[in-house]
């Protein structure tokens, strides 16, 4: 996994916790559900990549 996708995996993935937390503080269900989605992104990005770097060696 290249270091540039892994950390962009990454911060998608705490971005979107904080979001997804914060909205749910204030009872804002739609910006919860966006953050869940890029909470979700992020990880589908870092699995992406760990199935490439499985069949590159």
């Amino acid at each position: 996994m290249s270091a540039q996708e892994k950390v962009k995996a990454q911060a998608e993935q705490v971005v979107g916790k904080l979001v997804r937390k914060g909205a749910h503080a204030m009872h804002k269900n739609t910006l919860a559900a966006k953050g869940a989605a890029l909470e979700a992104r992020g990880r589908m990005r870092s699995a992406k990549e760990s199935t490439k770097d499985s069949f590159r060696h």
